[in-house]
């Protein structure tokens, strides 16, 4: 049976006079209520670092500076903004939510929590932390970093792996919710996560709630939050063939489904002989170059690398295309890849 859990009083006040002062107050994206500006930087933060997304952000918003020019641009283009930054179904997502506003919405983002949800690409999570900042909306937000501040916080021993508990830490998350200032206090809840209260090594010294942590309390914050759940990591092994003719590079548009589905790559195959069987049908003299280890999410990527110049452009395969070597850059291409061709 779950321990009786007290929300302690406070708490809410002491984060937001945090925050005022010490937080981060000078993002790009902060300081304004326009919610495609609030969207574009949550989808951008899943999983991704603040000082990574800030480039990206800044040429998609000059690229494409409403929800409407996103909607209207190809999801060639979308993919090929969005390369590097990973994760890549958050770009497809980003494209078919501003579809969506733009054909359902006339352009204009839903005002609450719940409408936003059924958009494309928003769980609940973002749903909340977007109606928060854009429209003032008294709703909670439970990402991975406040599910850590609030698991320590209140000692919650619900193994969040299982749906049922992270439901109720979802109620705790609301019944902590401020009467005023819910962006604030949104914004000190995502602070303290990514600043003080740290995956293993929480600094409780700086924490402006350690007198009212619970996990701190019983001397050992690090237990929480409690997920017993663990993913297996895998490890997956393919060749690439590089063949260039006359200035050009052959490029293969990976399939809609799996791995940087939708992005330009090279050639892939499952084996060497495979790649030497093809090379051998085309006359092409091979070069070894650099071999690409590539962690992704569920499992290491090891990619080698078979490059070759060729006087004749042989037929394309299915999806296939030549590309000159100065428009490389107008196409969505993986991060390895990227780097490897430059």
């Amino acid at each position: 049976m779950p321990k009786e859990i007290v929300p302690p009083a406070g708490f809410a006040d002491l984060l937001i006079a945090w925050q005022r002062r010490h937080g981060r107050n000078e993002l790009p994206w902060q300081n304004t209520r326009d919610p495609y500006r609030v969207w574009l930087s949550e989808i951008m933060l899943q999983q991704t670092q603040v000082t990574t997304v800030l480039g990206y952000y800044q040429r998609f918003l000059e690229r494409f500076p409403t929800v409407v020019a996103l909607a209207v641009a190809s999801l060639d283009e979308v993919l090929a903004l969005w390369a590097g930054l990973g994760y890549y179904s958050r770009a497809r997502n980003l494209h078919a939510c501003a579809r969506a506003v733009a054909e359902q919405h006339g352009g204009e983002f839903p005002r609450s929590a719940a409408e936003l949800q059924q958009l494309p690409g928003i769980g609940r999570s973002t749903a909340a932390a977007i109606a928060a900042f854009a429209f003032s909306e008294r709703v909670a937000i439970l990402d991975g970093n406040v599910k850590r501040v609030l698991s320590r916080l209140l000692a919650f021993d619900g193994d969040l792996a299982s749906a049922a508990e992270e439901k109720r830490l979802w109620r705790h998350a609301e019944a902590l919710l401020p009467a005023r200032e819910i962006g604030r206090y949104t914004q000190g809840l995502m602070d303290l996560g990514a600043g003080i209260c740290s995956v293993r090594a929480p600094q409780c010294l700086l924490c402006p709630v350690s007198e009212l942590c619970a996990g701190r309390a019983e001397g050992e914050p690090g237990r929480y939050p409690i997920k017993t759940k663990k993913l297996k990591r895998g490890r997956r092994e393919n060749w690439w063939l590089w063949l260039e003719s006359e200035g050009r590079v052959l490029l293969q548009q990976r399939p809609a489904q799996g791995v940087w589905a939708g992005l330009w790559s090279l050639p892939m195959f499952d084996d060497e002989p495979a790649l030497l069987s093809e090379a051998g049908r085309l006359g092409a003299e091979l070069e070894v170059m650099p071999r690409i280890e590539h962690a992704l999410t569920h499992f290491d990527w090891v990619l080698h690398t078979r490059r070759a110049e060729i006087e004749a452009a042989p037929a394309l395969p299915a999806g296939g295309e030549w590309v000159a070597r100065e428009r490389l850059a107008d196409y969505a291409l993986p991060a390895p890849l990227k780097k490897m061709i430059a």
